[in-house]
């Protein structure tokens, strides 16, 4: 079977000149023009890798690539007419796997996709729902129950909630959770870290008072124990 390849670019000749050399070399492709767009097909495709243009209509490739990690560590390319380190920088510090500037050749376009696909990936497709009979979290709607009832997160919140949930069990360090849930983490300090998680923490207590299921593991960091 063919790798799947979704393509999330607005510019029209950019789009059909990578659908054509990835085509050529033997990868199914479907394209999106637009950040909401190419959303809506990430989840109906299950692709197995993302080529993600930086400015987008809409949604930008940074919050597109956001909503991806928040569901899966699926490989991803980013694509940007800027050659700007900080670009860069921001870009792989926000989860991205790879970085490409346009314009660019076809050989080392179609190279670097194939590296990206052989390369080990965790889990290419997170489940859309997780649940462990006392928080649950739809990861398409971006809902969260606890004990059945709904409680309300603020973007930064449910990103923190989403990096240690696809990574339960283990601690996480404040820098670790700088880079996995904001998506500009330079000049954010731990205290701002330690705030954030403070307040989700409390949020997703099952009762005023009661204990939360993540834990904070003094000296170290974070982690989402679950439900005990």
């Amino acid at each position: 079977m063919s790798d799947r390849v979704l393509v999330i670019e607005d510019d029209p000749d950019i789009a059909l000149g990578v659908r054509t050399v990835l085509g050529r070399s033997g990868f199914e492709v479907t394209t999106a023009a637009a950040g909401r767009e190419g959303l809506r097909v990430f989840h109906r495709e299950r692709p197995d890798i993302v080529i993600l243009d930086v400015g987008l209509p809409e949604m930008d490739g940074w919050m597109v690539l956001e909503r991806i990690r928040e569901l899966s560590e699926v490989p991803v390319l980013m694509l940007t007419s800027h050659g700007q380190e900080s670009d860069k920088v921001r870009g792989l510090r926000g989860g991205a796997d790879d970085y490409l500037t346009k314009p660019f050749g076809t050989a080392e376009f179609v190279a670097r996709v194939q590296a990206l696909l052989r390369r080990p990936h965790a889990a290419a497709a997170a489940p859309d729902v997780f649940s462990d009979g006392r928080v649950r979290v739809d990861f398409v709607t971006h809902t969260v129950l606890v004990a059945g009832a709904p409680v309300e997160l603020t973007p930064t919140e449910f990103r923190l909630l989403a990096a240690l949930l696809r990574h339960r069990g283990q601690v996480l360090s404040p820098v670790k959770l700088l880079e996995l849930a904001w998506s500009d983490p330079f000049g954010i300090g731990p205290e701002r870290v330690k705030y954030s998680v403070m307040r989700l923490r409390r949020k997703l207590g099952a009762e005023p008072g009661g204990d939360s299921p993540i834990e904070a593991v003094r000296g170290f960091g974070y982690r989402y124990r679950g439900a005990e």
